[in-house]
């Protein structure tokens, strides 16, 4: 056992080494303690594969959803807008208000049983290609290997010493990196401000705000796709730590077959490698090089991988020239590998009770929200009585109580309400009965209810239950609110 070792330590953990500083004079016994290790850059090698291509798939459509949608229109507005200014998020044809916070947690809820679902079934796939530190961490890798060059050159580069060739490589990386961060910023700010307008006061250097969210998306998109990296996956990212709660093992993770791997070694061309008691596994390690997060696949599962399948790539690229089978390193369950399942077995004991009740569940509510939203009436209402004035008396001995309707036309063309108002005989609105408000705008009404003195005097002293009903004279639209009428003593 290497004294880098410990028994109970899990295969390929590193034990730092407890250092114990000579004392200084007039310290006695006194003694420094070193329990860090300082973090060591990983250099990621480029690798060509089923899994790899699946990753840049998920990079170009994640980008080209997110950069572009906001600049598509719907009509005269942006198509995709959470004004939180006025208020409204624009959703296509959608045009939703805070009363409709609801649609919202139904949309966070669907999210994140959508991702308990996936985690379930093939372990960390939206870490591994859809995941926004992943992607943009595999577009800046991407630029650091145009301008640095594959990954033994920056390795080069990187331990050389600073030379003009350095510093313009450098500079370049660097500038490209700013670049992209602040365009990505920009563009998340796209989608709270109108990306339009956005962009004439960023020409125009005005919007103090805007320039700041913009700045602070930018470098929170440069420091963690440029520098923190992997990092971000394995100590700042909450999902790493408690996935394993959502792992079994029937879930597919990328696995490596000891069965078949050990012992690892290299081995001369034409001799029985087997006869030498060796394994498929020739060691090169290339599944180490091509690891964004530097884990060693074949120390078992562990909580810092990604489940991005490049170590997948990289070993069947090397099973191909050895002419080996493939799938020494594969997607597969525990139970599988540990059992010699075949393939068609394994995929049965994926759609298993667990699955099977995330699913339904994710079913049921995708189906429930998805009916709210189409039987959704674009007609919204809030009623609030006139404090200043609570009830009074009027010419003709009416007695009348005053109220403020904000009436929120969710649609996309103007509209025409009609309001009348139900609950005590001979109850009318005095007011102007028919009301316009403009396309996806909100108005607020003053609202004259009267009752008949007849009626009101045999009423009791008190508040009484009523009911708005607002019609739209364009079609069937129609919402009613309750409120209370006040009768004084």
């Amino acid at each position: 056992m290497s004294s880098s070792e410990r028994p109970g330590q899990p295969a390929g953990k590193k034990v730092i080494p407890i250092v114990a500083a000579p004392a200084a004079a007039g310290e006695g016994d006194a003694a420094s303690v070193s329990l860090y290790e300082a973090h060591q850059k990983i250099y990621p090698r480029s690798i060509r594969g089923l899994f790899s291509r699946w990753r840049w798939a998920m990079v170009w459509l994640t980008q080209l959803v997110f950069y572009g949608l906001p600049w598509l229109s719907w009509g005269e507005r942006q198509m995709v807008l959470f004004d939180l200014g006025a208020r409204r998020f624009y959703l296509f044809g959608l045009v939703l208000y805070p009363q409709d916070f609801i649609y919202l947690t139904g949309l966070l809820v669907i999210s994140a049983l959508s991702l308990f679902l996936f985690t379930a079934v093939a372990g960390r796939l939206w870490c591994g290609f859809a995941c926004p530190q992943t992607v943009y961490t595999e577009i800046f890798l991407w630029i650091e290997k145009v301008v640095e060059g594959d990954r033994s050159a920056r390795l080069r580069l990187d331990q050389g010493s600073w030379t003009v060739e350095k510093l313009r490589k450098k500079a370049l990386k660097q500038a490209l990196w700013i670049a992209i961060a602040l365009w990505t910023g920009f563009s998340f700010v796209g989608y709270f401000v109108p990306i339009r307008t956005l962009a004439a006061e960023l020409m125009a250097l005005q919007g103090s705000w805007q320039l700041f969210w913009v700045g602070f998306y930018g470098f929170a998109t440069y420091g963690n796709a440029g520098f923190l990296r992997e990092q971000v996956c394995k100590y700042m990212c909450p999902y790493a730590r408690f996935q394993s709660a959502m792992f079994d093992k029937d879930t597919l993770i990328v696995t490596y077959d000891p069965q078949r791997g050990e012992r690892r070694g290299p081995r001369a061309k034409g001799v029985d490698y087997r006869a030498q008691g060796l394994g498929d596994c020739i060691d090169c390690k290339l599944c180490v090089q091509v690891c964004p997060t530097g884990i060693d696949i074949r120390d078992g599962l562990q909580y810092e991988c990604i489940g991005c399948g490049l170590c997948v790539d990289a070993c069947n690229t090397v099973m191909d020239k050895l002419q080996y089978p493939r799938g020494l390193i594969r997607f597969a369950t525990q139970n599988a590998v540990a059992q010699g399942w075949a393939r068609a077995r394994m995929l049965r004991r994926v759609l298993r009770p667990r699955v099977l009740v995330y699913g339904a569940v994710l079913l049921a509510l995708s189906v429930a929200m998805v009916a709210s939203l189409y039987v959704r009436t674009p007609l919204k209402v809030d009623v609030v009585r006139d404090r200043a004035s609570l009830a009074r008396i009027v010419a003709g001995g009416q007695l009348e109580n005053v109220y403020r309707l904000q009436i929120m036309n969710a649609t996309e063309a103007p509209r025409s309400y009609r309001i009348t108002a139900g609950g005590l005989p001979g109850l009318a609105v005095a007011s102007e009965p028919v009301v316009t408000v403009e396309p996806a705008q909100a108005r607020w009404v003053a609202v004259r209810l009267q009752l008949p003195h007849e009626s009101w005097g045999s009423q009791e002293a008190g508040s009484h239950p009523i009911h708005f009903d607002i019609q739209a004279e364009e079609n069937d639209e129609r919402v009613r609110e309750k409120s209370i009428f006040l009768v004084p003593r």
